[in-house]
């Protein structure tokens, strides 16, 4: 499996395992079976109430283990990680993220200089930010001079944020997919499916199989056990360049699923 390198010089897998409503008794027993079918990224986040689950979950030591700070502590993150250390049983984690820039409070320039001084402090090993789009990035970088080292948005092949994921890129930052198969509904579309059929493949893998392509990391969720292995084995199918740019060729400017980062 690829590893990426990120802006701090420091590693990190390109696939991982999202854990996005999963419920904290649940998740234990998803992230260990994610663990042997060969993940070593796992996602989780204050507001997904289950980062003691997800503590439980890590019977690995080499695992690359990153959470979120929640809307409502920007102001607060010190204390907010500090809890979520305490649930996930670490004394570190290795990606700390701001969650939203919820950009109505506008703490989240205040929130991002926190997470320098916890990363400073040893807290977490890299800092990034989710949901974030290039004017709130360009924001925190002029503030303090440090880039995130990711920045995780919804992305999947009917919304691919191609200017954020273009900003990204020029400034050195990992675009990290979440909802990367669109909540499952893209699994179901034929221009997918009949690729999947040619390749052998699940419609999952080549959606996967996709992002990694583009040099996405991603982070896939699944309550299935089932699933795992399938998700993980993506990084072995190899994509054409039509297939490529097929699966380009559905984006859509309408596509979003989840909440709007300007308003959320």
């Amino acid at each position: 499996m690829t590893n990426l390198t990120l802006n701090d010089g420091r590693t990190m897998p390109q696939l991982g395992l999202g854990t996005y409503q999963i419920p904290d008794a649940q998740v234990a027993t998803i992230v260990r079976a994610g663990l042997d079918a060969g993940f070593r990224l796992i996602d989780t986040a204050a507001i997904y109430h289950n980062e003691r689950g997800v503590g439980e979950g890590l019977v690995h030591d080499e695992v690359f283990l990153t959470t979120k700070l929640w809307n409502d502590r920007h102001t607060d993150a010190a204390a907010a990680l500090d809890e979520s250390l305490a649930l996930l049983g670490r004394d570190e984690v290795d990606l700390y993220l701001i969650h939203w820039p919820h950009p109505a409070a506008d703490d989240y320039v205040a929130a991002w200089r926190a997470l320098v001084d916890l990363r400073e402090a040893g807290k977490t090993r890299s800092i990034g930010v989710s949901n974030f789009m290039p004017e709130h990035l360009d924001r925190i970088i002029q503030a303090t001079g440090v880039t995130p080292t990711v920045n995780q948005i919804e992305l999947h092949p009917t919304f691919q944020q191609r200017d954020c994921a273009a900003y990204n890129a020029d400034h050195g930052i990992v675009t990290q997919s979440w909802s990367p198969l669109g909540q499952g509904e893209t699994l179901k579309d034929e221009r997918i499916v009949s690729i999947a059929d040619r390749l052998g493949a699940t419609p999952a893998q080549v959606i996967i199989a996709w992002h990694l392509a583009k040099g996405f990391s991603v982070i896939p969720k699944t309550g299935n056990v089932d699933r795992l292995a399938g998700n993980y084995a993506a990084h072995e199918v190899t994509l054409s360049q039509e297939d490529l740019s097929a699966i380009d060729a559905m984006d859509d400017a309408a596509g979003r699923m989840g909440p709007d980062p300007d308003t959320f």
